[in-house]
């Protein structure tokens, strides 16, 4: 049964409203995005740093961050990864909060860890590690060639890899980000611990999906003593991973909707879904995965996919909290005045979006 605060007739696309302790001007945000931009010291390229900066001049409500990894060992999947664990990273960071909360926005850091979304010669530790020794079926898009066996995690690595997470998040708090989001979705190493397609453990941490979501527990109760109660704590979720697309992580609505309620028990502030199109119904319920989640949840929740112009805004937030572009706020400065002036737009393709992971600045 939804609250108040979800029925659509109390939300209003443009409107300020509450979260935590922040009052956000709209309900709009910049979705999390790999980028792979940083280059020396694991800091990312001005040009990137001011793209988030000028979405937060341009009306964004909470900007948050391209996904950051944990740690200097075997956190990393992709070339040109970010890290913020260094005091270096904290000050290039800290300026960037600045200019982002002087703009009027909130600032978020997405952390995760790829897990075995990764190849050895990529991470420090020259190794890949993941919740069971089963690779991916595809090849790697970057190299072409099969993802590696990963190590099946011991005990030891299971809380070596916490702590790159708190790590992480105390480089945050000091850099002055507004919240953090951890990065529980897309196949990466939480996910792989979520879901039985990649969690083949016979310890505490596989099994059913209640020992299966025990490494993301840790991660959020570890992490949140470092996340002062004035801060933001965001948990990420999907049923899809950026590898072996076709396959669905969890089994059915039943499933989706026991993960959330556990996701639900955390101490978190809002649950971020991630959708390759909001509007897609889920598992056969009859509902899209927002309102699939709000059957299991009252926290806010965020929804991204193919929202590109006022009407799919609009249509998301009847069922969310907030809505998140990718896509349109990647490659549209101006994507939020646009809606607002309700602009006839168009989605754009992924192929289009693909500058993203060049070095050619954004608009």
């Amino acid at each position: 049964m939804q609250d108040k605060a979800s029925e659509p007739t109390q939300k209003d696309l443009f409107a300020p409203w509450q979260l935590g302790a922040f009052r956000l001007r709209n309900r709009i945000g910049l979705a999390p995005m790999t980028r792979m931009s940083a280059e020396k010291d694991s800091i990312p390229r001005q040009d990137v740093l001011d793209f988030l900066v000028r979405r937060a001049e341009n009306g964004v409500a909470l900007i948050t961050t391209e996904a950051i990894v944990s740690d200097y060992e075997s956190a990393q999947g992709y070339p040109g990864q970010a890290r913020l664990l260094t005091q270096r990273q904290i000050n290039a960071w800290a300026t960037v909060n600045e200019r982002i909360r002087a703009a009027g926005s909130v600032s978020i850091l997405q952390i995760f860890h790829c897990g075995r979304v990764a190849w050895p010669e990529v991470n420090p530790a020259q190794r890949t590690i993941a919740p069971s020794a089963i690779a991916p079926r595809q090849n790697n898009p970057l190299t072409q060639a099969p993802y590696p066996t990963p190590d099946a995690m011991s005990a030891y690595d299971i809380q070596h890899s916490i702590q790159g997470f708190v790590e992480t998040v105390k480089g945050a708090m000091a850099a002055g980000f507004d919240g953090v989001e951890i990065h529980g979705a897309h196949g990466y190493l939480i996910s792989q611990f979520l879901s039985s397609y990649s969690n083949r453990r016979e310890d505490a941490y596989g099994g059913s999906l209640d020992q299966r979501f025990r490494y993301a527990r840790e991660v959020v109760e570890v992490v949140r003593p470092w996340v002062p109660q004035d801060k933001l704590l965001l948990f990420r979720i999907s049923n899809w991973g950026v590898v072996d697309m076709d396959v669905s992580l969890f089994a059915d609505a039943e499933e989706w909707k026991a993960l959330i309620a556990h996701i639900d028990a955390l101490p978190i502030d809002a649950i971020s879904v991630s959708t390759y199109r909001f509007s897609d119904e889920a598992f056969g319920s009859g509902m899209n995965m927002a309102q699939l989640t709000r059957t299991a949840t009252k926290k806010p929740i965020f929804i991204c996919g193919q929202i590109y112009d006022r009407d799919t805004a609009e249509a998301a937030l009847a069922d969310a909290d907030m809505v998140l572009s990718g896509k349109s706020l990647l490659l549209n400065p101006h994507w939020v005045q646009d809606i607002q002036a309700r602009k006839a737009l168009r989605p754009y393709r992924s192929e289009e979006a693909n500058i993203a992971y060049t070095k050619e600045p954004l608009p």
